[in-house]
């Protein structure tokens, strides 16, 4: 995973955690829910950018 890809995740899911510590700290269900799916988000980017990894790598192993 390039350096890029683990910032943006880390950002998405650090800031969801902040807006879903927030949401329920104030009872707004609406910002916690944000929060929850900004999180997703980020854990998302992290799988997506490890299956870009693998098929990257079983390229470069064809290609030898």
């Amino acid at each position: 995973m390039s350096l890029k890809d683990k910032a943006d995740s880390l950002k998405d899911k650090v800031t969801g955690a902040a807006k879903e510590a927030e949401g329920k700290a104030t009872g707004d269900k609406a910002r916690e829910g944000q929060g929850k799916i900004e999180k997703a988000v980020g854990k998302a980017k992290d799988v997506l950018a490890d299956a870009k990894d693998a098929i990257k790598d079983k390229v470069d192993d064809i290609k030898k």
